[in-house]
């Protein structure tokens, strides 16, 4: 692994958390983004944004090193092999869990095992608090050195990992490990209360337990469909990203990776959005994981009773709503990308969509036998009432933009949201008593897409009334099943065709071709409107075309630079792994549907 200029490459990050924060470690072992004490609070290594006030975290061969990894199995611990001239070390790292829960305090695990020959590491812990802005104090606690800064205290536990050494702003330690020793390291942190320090017997127990939590966990999902492999990866990144303590769902576990580098489409994805958390939800019904459906769901409902019938495009962590919104002057930004902020200006957005993915949510939950209660049929309905007054509205739509328009996807995704209302009250979920205005509004709007956002020259729906343009986000009109069908697969092809970013990928809008990468998303997307029009052949091929883009950890970003195949935006992207969940969802549905014998084989070609 090289870097440039001291950054790494997004995809040579891996990814590892406990359902309270996540960690970025690189493949030279420096863990160089990690939160603390929670996903959405300020860092305490951002050496990915800038690596010489970010701080990091190495773990590293004293010398030169080649270097191979995966994660355990279905897990989220992560191993990681060095090989140098003088022998094979493996480095085994996770946050760690208790009993499938949450620790007191944060543990991070390092165990060091000496495969071959005699091999010398160097470790050093450098924090920079609260974004670098403060520098940590370096104080003697009893017989153990600690590192204090914003309300933390970090204590460093090495077993036969060499003494630690204090220095002004850090600590280290050297040591050497030969074939069949083993040694470890282990980060405590503790956010304004006592700092613990746990025995080296209960870090490993922790170590070799969480890989067993992981396992558990996904072996009570329910797929059997193609690429499993892949889609096992997807919902354990997905996993990374659900909060524990209550069930949020964060877009991304970072901040200010660009879309385009040097440019200054740098966005915090430490929020909820409704549309990621809806989409997420779906997911993992899909994959049959309902105690985190449950858990997730009653949190999205939470988060929108403080504002409803209004929406807000995202919440926070926990719940509130998002006020703060800086930037992070002092920071370099990744590869000289800026500004770094904190907090998102999108809070305060008209996104007419997100009621469209709110309904589809409460009906897909409906749809699995369970069943809303009187309070949230009441809110819901509310927002129904909502968004059927604001619909004519101009909004800012999916992607967030400045220019607010009638964007197609946002009035298919209201579309959706009366289509789902209706259904809904049908079934006795929702109060029936404004049906009639439902069923007249989803009429009207269906007549109103279809004069003001077809274009017979595009020969596909415009991304947005009075103008030919192109947005990749109409081609969830097929799932939401918009019951245009012809027309929606013209625009598939009319997408594909000049949305195209190289083999398998699909810019997401006329305005972003060129000016940033394909966005994985919306790659997937084709994929599943595809299978959803019956195209599965099609499909199939496109999806082994994606694919391929992953990181070697079966990881994807928000973007692909479809020049050189780097990764681009927040990382690891929800959307991007439900995407792909979704899309192989799909063509296991095709595989089971009447007639579906290709899709079988197809399926099964996958498989092997």
């Amino acid at each position: 692994m090289k870097r440039r200029d001291g950054f790494a490459l997004i995809s040579s990050y891996a990814a590892i958390g406990d359902g309270r924060t996540v960690a970025l470690i690189a493949a030279d072992g420096s863990i160089d983004f990690l939160s603390l004490p929670s996903l959405d609070a300020p860092t305490t290594f951002a050496a990915m944004l800038d690596p010489e006030r970010g701080g990091r975290f190495t773990l590293a061969p004293a010398g030169d090193f080649e270097v191979s990894r995966q994660y355990a199995g279905r897990t989220n611990v992560l191993e990681t092999t060095y090989r140098t001239g003088a022998g094979v070390v493996r480095v085994t790292e996770a946050l760690t869990l208790q009993d499938g829960g949450l620790l007191p305090w944060v543990e991070l695990a390092r165990r060091i095992e000496g495969m071959e020959g005699s091999v010398p590491l160097e470790w050093r812990l450098e924090p920079r608090f609260d974004w670098g802005r403060e520098p940590p104090r370096i104080v003697r606690r009893g017989e153990r050195f600690v590192a204090e800064g914003a309300g933390l205290q970090l204590g460093i536990h090495a077993w036969d990992a060499g003494e630690v050494e204090p220095e002004d702003d850090a600590l280290r330690g050297s040591f050497e490990i030969a074939a069949g020793e083993r040694a470890m390291l282990a980060l405590v942190a503790a956010y304004e209360q006592p700092l613990h320090a746990p025995s080296r017997d209960h870090v490993e127990a922790r170590l070799d337990a969480t890989r067993r939590v992981w396992e558990r966990w996904l072996g009570m999902w329910a797929y059997d469909g193609p690429w499993e492999e892949e889609v096992a990866r997807s919902v354990l990144a997905l996993k990374l990203l659900v909060y524990a303590p209550d069930g949020s769902i964060a877009a991304a576990p970072t901040t200010s990776l660009p879309e385009v580098v040097g440019g200054d489409k740098n966005y915090d994805y430490r929020y909820a959005w409704v549309r990621d958390s809806a989409f997420t939800l779906d997911a993992l019904m899909r994959l049959g994981l309902p105690e985190q459906v449950q858990q997730s769901f009653a949190w999205l409902l939470g988060a929108v009773r403080e504002t409803a019938p209004d929406l807000r495009p995202f919440y926070d962590l926990g719940g509130g709503i998002p006020g703060r919104s800086e930037e992070l002057a002092h920071l370099r930004g990744y590869r000289d990308s800026q500004p770094v902020r904190y907090g998102n200006a999108a809070r305060t957005q008209l996104q007419l969509g997100s009621w469209g993915d709110l309904l589809e949510t409460a009906d897909l939950y409906v749809s699995e036998g369970n069943v809303l209660d009187r309070e949230t049929g009441d809110m819901l309905a509310s927002c129904v009432d909502r968004v059927s007054i604001l619909w004519p509205d101009e909004d800012s739509g999916m992607w967030e933009l400045d220019e607010h328009r009638h964007y197609t996807s946002s009035k298919i995704a209201v579309w959706m949201a009366l289509d789902r209302a209706v259904r809904l009250a049908e079934d006795g979920q929702l109060p029936d008593s404004h049906v009639p205005q439902w069923r007249e509004q989803r009429n009207r709007l269906h007549a109103w897409v279809e004069e003001s956002c077809w274009s017979d020259e595009l020969g596909a729906y415009r991304g947005w009334a009075g103008e030919d343009s192109l947005d990749s986000g109409v081609l969830r009109g097929v799932r939401m099943g918009y019951p245009e069908r012809d027309r929606l697969g013209r625009t598939i092809d009319t997408i594909r065709e000049r949305l195209a970013a190289g083999p398998g990928l699909i810019y997401r809008t006329s305005e972003h071709v060129g000016e940033e990468g394909a966005f994985v998303a919306c790659s997937f997307w084709v994929v599943e409107a595809l299978t959803r029009l019956g195209r599965v052949d099609e499909a199939c091929e496109a999806m082994e075309l994606i694919l391929p883009h992953a990181s070697d950890l079966g990881l994807f970003s928000e973007q692909i630079d479809p020049a050189s195949g780097e990764h681009l935006g927040n990382f690891p992207q929800g959307l991007s792994h439900l995407a792909l969940i979704n899309a192989a969802g799909a063509i296991q549905d095709a595989a089971g549907e009447p007639g579906g014998a290709s899709a079988r084989a197809r399926a099964g070609a996958a498989r092997r």
